[in-house]
């Protein structure tokens, strides 16, 4: 059985779950599933854009790139000849 088979199987038996509520329930039910749809696709297109973007910082570049040069260890030891 592929995916789409599957996910058709699902949604047959949500509908006849469903057949039985009221048309105010539909609606609900519905206005519900709209909403959902609504955030999921704000939260991709949110989430998606934080992927990218550029480091935030309040230090400046010369800052950061002191610090990140005095946090280096070195333990490689130099044998005298």
């Amino acid at each position: 059985m592929e995916a789409s088979d599957s996910n058709m199987t699902i949604i047959e038996g949500y509908f006849r779950l469903f057949e039985n509520l009221t048309p105010s329930n539909k609606l609900d039910l519905i206005s519900k599933l709209t909403d959902s749809i609504k955030s999921d696709l704000i939260n991709k297109k949110s989430s998606f854009k934080n992927s990218f973007g550029a480091f935030e910082s309040d230090k400046d570049a010369d800052q950061i790139i002191n610090d990140i040069r005095n946090s280096r260890t070195f333990t490689r030891q130099i044998e005298d000849i």
